[in-house]
């Protein structure tokens, strides 16, 4: 995967969260909170898991090791995310500057949050947490649907079709 390449998927990962984000906005504060029984309870703690782990992965991109993920009390509000997210995406896109295709396919290592050590291409590792957000992205749009408010795709072939606008 090439610089270029990877600076388009985290653009698209952008687009897609920011999709996300505005869904949220008709919710009401028992919706947004309320434990749907889903793997992070409900849109809150999904969105939290969600922006958390994007933080621990470039962390560890960064060169440290956080032993531990944000909580739902760490990020309380639609606005916290909002504007969290926002400075999480400037930093991200000035990494991503940063980086050249020799980095992108090198091995990088980190510890897990129970402290296991790994190394993977750093390539892999940011394809991973795209992937990872599209799927809870994907969870989120079927709790909202199930709130009854109105979701909005965030297929990656989407995207691709607004830039060829």
């Amino acid at each position: 995967m090439t610089q270029k390449e990877i600076a388009t998927l985290y653009d698209y990962d952008e687009w897609a969260t920011d999709r996300i984000l505005d869904i949220l906005d008709p919710l009401t504060e028992e919706q947004f909170k309320k434990d749907l029984g889903s793997s992070h309870g409900g849109v809150h703690g999904t969105m939290v898991h969600l922006f958390g782990a994007d933080w621990i992965w470039f962390e560890r991109w960064k060169g440290n090791s956080p032993a531990t993920l944000i909580r739902p009390e760490d990020v309380p509000s639609r606005q916290a995310l909002k504007d969290r997210w926002q400075v999480h995406f400037g930093e991200i896109k000035q990494f991503i500057t940063t980086l050249n295709d020799n980095r992108l396919q090198s091995p990088h290592s980190y510890k897990d949050i129970k402290g296991n050590p790994h190394t993977e291409l750093l390539f892999y590792q940011m394809q991973h947490k795209v992937n990872h957000s599209s799927y809870h992205r994907g969870q989120i749009v079927t709790m909202v649907r199930q709130l009854g408010a109105k979701a909005q795709s965030t297929d990656l072939i989407n995207y691709y079709r607004l830039q060829q606008k």
